[in-house]
C-alpha cells in the first residue's frame, strides 16, 4: 500500500479515532488506518468524527463526513468494513464494492487479511460521494 499524504489529524473524535484504530492491533487496524489516510487526503472538506456511541460500543463509529456523512469504518471478525451510506447513488466502474450489494441505499467494502485497496478507485469513490453530498 503506498502511503498518501494526508492532513494531521487534531481534536478529540481524531484522537479517538487514532486510539480505536490503534487497539486493534493486526492486519485489520493497519488496514482502515490506510484507508482513513485516504479518506482525509481525498478532499480538504473531509472531516472525522465518531458517531452511534451506545453500550455496547462505547468507543463509537469512526465517521467521515463532508457536508454529511461519506462513510464510516469498522472491524470485525476477519473483515476489515467501509461503509458508504449512499454508496447504491455512486457509480463504481472499477468495482470496489464487494459487499452490501442489494440495499437501497449502503454499499460497502470488505477487506479480508491479504486484500489491498484499490487506492485510486477508492479515493475517486470518496470524492463522488463528497460531491453527491455537496448536490453535485
Amino acid at each position: 500500500m503506498s502511503k498518501p499524504t494526508s492532513k494531521p489529524t487534531s481534536g478529540k473524535d481524531s484522537k479517538e479515532i487514532d486510539a480505536i484504530i490503534g487497539g486493534i492491533g493486526d492486519w485489520r487496524g493497519d488496514t482502515l488506518q490506510h484507508a482513513r489516510e485516504l479518506l482525509l487526503a481525498a478532499d480538504p472538506g473531509v472531516t472525522e468524527t465518531i458517531k452511534w456511541r451506545k453500550p455496547s460500543n462505547p468507543a463509537g463509529v469512526p465517521t467521515y463526513e463532508c457536508e454529511g456523512i461519506i462513510c464510516t469504518l469498522g472491524a470485525f471478525k476477519g473483515k476489515a468494513k467501509i461503509t458508504f451510506g449512499r454508496g447504491a447513488l455512486l457509480e463504481d466502474p472499477s468495482g470496489v464494492f464487494n459487499a452490501s450489494l442489494g440495499g437501497r441505499a449502503m454499499r460497502a467494502i470488505d477487506l479480508g487479511e491479504g486484500d489491498e485497496l484499490d487506492d485510486k478507485a477508492f479515493t475517486e469513490l470518496v470524492r463522488e460521494a463528497v460531491a453527491l453530498n455537496r448536490g453535485g
